[in-house]
């Protein structure tokens, strides 16, 4: 009788279905209890007929002799869960059913997706690197893209210096922590958009994912960015690195001006999605005027614009210098840079403005309030025309830079000019802003009036060559604002690399293996994108 009680308890213990405070949880615990099972359910397979189907369609394990009914009461309790149960694999929008019903089959994707780990994106730029897992609208840390080691010059023996050398690959900083270590050496592996230095990108990346993401890549699949113009060696290197040094499961590198149009699509502007149009990425370091067909980046019509934030910052810091105010001279970069980011803006017209500040100064100057690190004093100095002569340069390149004076509208022309004939209205129509350059108040506005204005005069031009026989159908010219815009790229990442369609165009371990680094030369543009 005793024995009785014990397996009806047992029964209804095991029919209980357990519930989570989150899906994502219940994935969580799932996958933990399956991996548990794994060395129950295996020999399960193994036996030639020695399993059965129970209630539910979940398999018993039963062994034939002496005992055998109550190790299969035993082993129901280890066996895969009813369907019924919480623990069961299911999508989350299907509803609970009876215990004795059979599962649907879930369709291939779904079954794909189950169980899995969300996507760690990782978005690596000149000045600063935007890491965090797919799904995020914003990534979970933004860090300066530098790495602070030891440059040891002792006079030493060969060996002593192999052994100090040993050391010193596993004492270096990353980020933040990189700038505030003095007695270390700062190196910044990007330049430009591209890896200069791959040794010391790979220990960069390690900390990314180990420290910061504390995730282990295993068990993620990696989508990584790249800039236009990257050369497919870049890819390779980037390829050996994650498959071999970190082992991940899946990789795929996007173009950033593919995901920074994916990103626009949350902008009340945008009719409808589309992957056609031109991009302005400017970051820290560089700025790129990229034309982009369903998807395809016309690689041929791509300009380079040799200004970016930190020549705003640099230009800022001259203006300052210029009119002596009290800053210290080793905080001069660092006030540029905060003036730059609180104050900067994009004014409609130069002279106007000047005007303006020159005729009631106290309503537009604004203080600037810092601490000497070294006084620990607090210094004020007066912002007037730096607030927006910085982001001017711009418009004027050659206040910064006199090898330079072609505007950025007047790039942005040129580029879409070059472009197949077919693609120009759509280019002109849909031209999306992404960086943190791009943030300045007014910029999208200012830059769509001068376009507008270079459009319109060659429509008129053409139609007086014509002796006003031709009269040519007028141009929309847009420029797409919208709330993501200085995390566009990393955005854009984490909206497509939670799709199901991600996880088809990866780039697997096992194609890696079999084919070589060769094989992420090329990445298909998604199915849904195109």
């Amino acid at each position: 009788m005793k024995e009785g009680k014990k397996k009806k308890e047992k029964k209804k213990n095991s029919s209980r279905p357990l519930h989570f405070s989150s899906p994502r949880n219940g994935e969580a615990a799932r996958s933990d209890v399956r991996g548990k099972r794994a060395g129950v359910v295996a020999p399960a397979a193994a036996t030639e007929g020695g399993g059965r189907r129970g209630r539910g369609g979940s398999a018993i394990l039963g062994f034939a002799g002496p005992g055998g009914e109550e190790e299969e009461e035993e082993e129901e309790e280890e066996a895969r869960p009813p369907c019924g149960s919480a623990l069961a694999p299911r999508s989350r929008a299907e509803p609970e059913r009876a215990q004795g019903c059979p599962p649907s089959p879930a369709p291939p994707l779904a079954r794909s997706m189950a169980g899995r780990l969300p996507a760690c994106v990782v978005d690596c730029g000149t000045g600063y690197t935007k890491l965090g897992y797919a799904g995020n609208t914003e990534p979970q840390f933004i860090i300066p893209s530098c790495i602070a080691i030891k440059e040891s010059a002792k006079v030493v023996d060969q060996a002593q210096r192999r052994v100090l050398k040993g050391v010193d690959d596993l004492d270096f900083f990353i980020g933040d922590e990189a700038i505030e270590k003095p007695t270390y050496a700062t190196k910044w592996p990007i330049r430009h958009g591209i890896v200069e230095d791959w040794d010391l990108m790979e220990r960069f990346m390690e900390q990314v994912i180990f420290k910061y993401l504390r995730a282990e890549p295993e068990d993620h699949y990696f989508l990584l960015t790249e800039p236009p113009l990257n050369t497919p060696e870049n890819r390779e290197y980037t390829a050996e690195i994650m498959f071999e040094s970190f082992n991940v499961p899946g990789l795929y590198i996007a173009v950033q001006a593919v995901l920074a149009l994916a990103a626009s699509w949350t902008s009340r502007q945008v009719g409808e999605r589309t992957l056609t149009g031109t991009v302005i990425d400017s970051g820290d370091g560089v700025t790129h005027v990229i034309p982009v067909a369903e998807g395809y980046v016309i690689g041929s019509c791509i300009k380079h614009i040799p200004i970016a934030g930190r020549d705003i910052t640099y230009f800022i810091q001259q203006l300052l210098r210029e009119r002596e105010v009290g800053i210290p001279p080793e905080q001069s970069l660092e006030t540029a840079k905060a003036v730059k980011e609180r104050f900067s803006y994009v004014c409609p017209d130069l002279v106007k403005e000047f005007n303006k500040y020159d005729t009631d100064g106290t309503k537009w100057i604004k203080q600037y309030t810092g601490i000497n690190a070294i006084s620990k004093k607090e210094f004020t100095i007066d912002v007037g025309y730096e607030r927006f002569l910085g982001p001017e340069i711009f418009f004027h390149p050659e206040f910064a830079n006199p090898d330079f004076t072609q505007p950025i509208s007047e790039v942005v022309d040129e580029v879409i000019q070059n472009c197949p004939i077919d693609v120009r209205r759509p280019l002109y129509k849909n031209i999306v802003l992404s960086g943190g350059s791009t943030m300045f108040r007014d910029f999208g506005r200012r830059l769509q009036r001068d376009l507008k204005r270079t459009v319109d005069a060659r429509l008129k031009l053409s139609e007086e060559l014509s002796g006003g026989r031709l009269k040519p159908k007028p141009i929309d010219v847009q420029v797409i604002t919208h709330h993501m815009q200085r995390y566009a790229v990393w955005f854009g990442g984490s909206m497509l690399a939670s799709t199901p369609e991600f996880y088809q165009v990866c780039h697997t371990k096992k194609d890696y293996e079999e084919i070589g680094p060769s094989i992420c030369r090329h990445n298909p543009v998604f199915g849904v994108m195109s």
